[in-house]
């Protein structure tokens, strides 16, 4: 089941995660170690998270996402991502917000339907 549900893999100069369906705990923890692998493996820090076809996720796994987002800032070191995160609407962007925002330090932007748009924000010289 796990495996309809998420996908992560390096795509060109960026890391990729595809979230579809329900997102429960093990998921989300899921996809944090395969993003953080390839990160590690491939170097890239460019990463989009595709929630196009997600479920509304609840509150509480935004805040579980923070959560992992402060543990792993001391996991990465040095390592800065910068992360598209691609939403269907308003709730999942609020959410997403909730879950990127703490500790993104402004490497983090939320794209609403626009695959494209992502791409190229995250393609950026910064």
């Amino acid at each position: 089941m796990m495996n309809q549900q998420l996908w992560v893999e390096p795509v060109g100069a960026l890391v990729l995660a595809r979230l579809r369906g329900r997102c429960d705990e093990d998921i989300l923890k899921e996809c944090q170690r395969r993003v953080f692998e390839l990160v590690k493996d491939t170097h890239q820090v460019k990463v989009l998270y595709d929630a196009l076809e997600l479920e509304d996720p609840t509150v509480d796994m935004a805040l579980l996402q923070d959560k992992m987002d402060a543990e792993a800032k001391e996991r990465l070191g040095p390592i800065v991502l910068r992360r598209a995160i691609l939403v269907p609407n308003t709730r999942i962007a609020y959410l997403a917000r909730i879950a990127f925002g703490q500790f993104g330090e402004g490497a983090y932007r939320v794209f609403y339907n626009d695959m494209a748009q992502a791409i190229l924000w995250l393609e950026e010289k910064v």
